[in-house]
């Protein structure tokens, strides 16, 4: 997504990892889960699907900007950044078209951690990840 760009600290913008099409393909899944999401409840879940998953792509794309200027390589660990940045931006983007309440904001924050880092170990585990981060 970075074009190949460096920063004068040397480093790549956001990194090899960044693409276009995840980030178009992580929108997509987005709205295809609100489109499930509204038939399913009967609601239309559109917008927010859409605000969520364009803020959790931004949020992790501000984690790898991060990332980039502290040194850590494209794939190496963050702790605490690599499991909330892309909490934070869902939360913030999704926050401009409906209110977010403070319990779903800690409930957020909370559960998230632990499922990401249980679900990378599991993906590293059938193989599907290099590194268990």
């Amino acid at each position: 997504m970075d074009f190949g760009r460096t920063l004068p600290d040397g480093g790549r913008v956001f990194g090899s990892h960044k693409t276009f099409r995840g980030l178009i393909s992580g929108i997509c899944v987005g709205l295809i889960i609100g489109l499930v999401g509204s038939y399913l409840f009967a609601t239309n879940l559109l917008t927010i699907s859409l605000a969520a998953s364009t803020g959790a792509l931004i949020g992790d794309l501000v984690g790898a900007f991060l990332k980039r200027r502290l040194k850590i390589e494209p794939g190496g660990a963050l702790p605490i950044v690599d499991q909330l940045d892309f909490v934070l931006g869902a939360i913030l983007l999704v926050s401009v078209v409906q209110p977010v309440s403070l319990t779903v904001v800690l409930i957020m924050l909370l559960v998230t951690p632990p499922i990401h880092f249980l679900t990378n170990v599991g993906a590293y585990m059938l193989g599907l990840k290099s590194n268990y981060w």
